[in-house]
């Protein structure tokens, strides 16, 4: 009965409370919805609407997508970060056009089979697209479930989240999936927020045990701390006197994995010797600009840009395969944030 309880009480919720205009509701298309919920990996609603919009104008089908290039996917994806998503998403696409006859797929198992893809990623697609039941346990669901059963140890911790797993599964109604998909989704990103939860506005508080016990603010435990290693490297800003600046591609897999960025060097002396090699060494001219700091999952990243200024393009760098002359704006290249802003600083230099 309590379990009865729980989903009458998040459904009741959603109908009053719940998201239901968000851009990829308008017609359930699972196609949508899959691109929706990788997007959503780690990124918030409001950020990732923009994104949608835009890419979903430009591969309005599995199809587009798959016979578009990886740079052009990149290319919409600049700027929303963690870009094996992206990649991800185009092979995916081309393995349902090769395997599934361009659509979807709706059996769980060859869902989680697509790159990109797991357990609750699928159950979110096919929960949402196809009414299926199938539980799912992204960020915002730990959270509510960790707190409603006052669980305690770090969620990422395999038999934290095996257990969390089976309380999700026991708690799924026997109608109303889709809608009580969304609706956990909507408390935890809305009320049963990471700090300041709302918990006077949730449906659960009743027989919330974190509520009852006052250790909502303590639930779900945090990650165990670790002090994340220092990198830095440096980077050589060649610009032509048309403006235009030398980006090459990135392996395809990897930190920016396709994306085009500036030439990498562990230290200054090395980038000149690089540059030796190419330039004439009595038209270089070097020119500081501000350093970056990124924050990576197990790193920071301290990068060190130097603008080099060439009266003639170097030989030697210039075939298709490793990289390009970007002249800002004119081309569908995948570009890291870092570098997107390095060269916005050049544009208003």
């Amino acid at each position: 009965m309590k379990n009865k309880n729980f989903s009458r009480q998040v459904l009741t919720w959603f109908d009053d409370y719940g998201r239901k205009d968000l851009p990829w509701q308008h017609d359930l298309d699972p196609y949508k919805i899959w691109v929706s919920e990788i997007m959503l990996q780690q990124t918030r609603v409001e950020t990732v609407i923009p994104y949608y919009d835009k890419f979903i104008r430009r591969f309005q089908t599995i199809k587009e997508l798959a016979n578009a290039s990886i740079d052009e996917v990149l290319h919409h994806w600049t700027g929303l970060g963690y870009y094996a998503r992206a990649r991800n998403l185009h092979k995916a696409a081309n393995l349902i056009c090769n395997h599934h006859e361009s659509k979807f797929p709706k059996d769980i198992e060859a869902v989680m089979a697509l790159p990109g893809i797991g357990r609750s990623t699928a159950g979110a697609i096919l929960a949402l697209s196809f009414d299926q039941p199938h539980a799912i346990l992204d960020g915002n669901v730990k959270r509510v479930l960790t707190r409603y059963f006052a669980i305690e140890g770090w969620p990422g911790e395999r038999a934290i989240e095996l257990l969390l797993w089976a309380k999700a599964e026991s708690l799924l109604p026997n109608q109303r999936i889709a809608h009580y998909t969304q609706a956990m989704m909507d408390i935890g990103a809305t009320v049963c927020t990471r700090t300041n939860p709302k918990c006077l506005h949730c449906p659960l508080l009743t027989d919330c045990k974190a509520l009852t016990q006052q250790r909502q603010h303590e639930l779900p435990t945090a990650k165990p701390s670790c002090n994340l290693p220092e990198r830095e490297i440096h980077m050589a800003i060649l610009q032509d006197r048309n403006g235009a600046v030398w980006l090459e591609k990135r392996p395809p897999v990897g930190i920016w994995g396709g994306l085009y960025s500036f030439p990498e060097f562990e230290n200054f002396s090395s980038m000149q010797r690089w540059l030796q090699k190419r330039c004439n060494s009595k038209q270089i001219e070097y020119g500081d600009l501000p350093t970056i700091r990124h924050t990576f999952t197990h790193f920071h990243l301290q990068m060190h840009p130097k603008l080099i200024q060439l009266q003639n393009k170097p030989k030697g760098i210039l075939e298709d395969d490793v990289g390009v002359w970007y002249k800002f704006s004119d081309q569908k290249i995948g570009l890291a944030s870092p570098v997107k802003k390095t060269l916005q600083q050049l544009i208003q230099a």
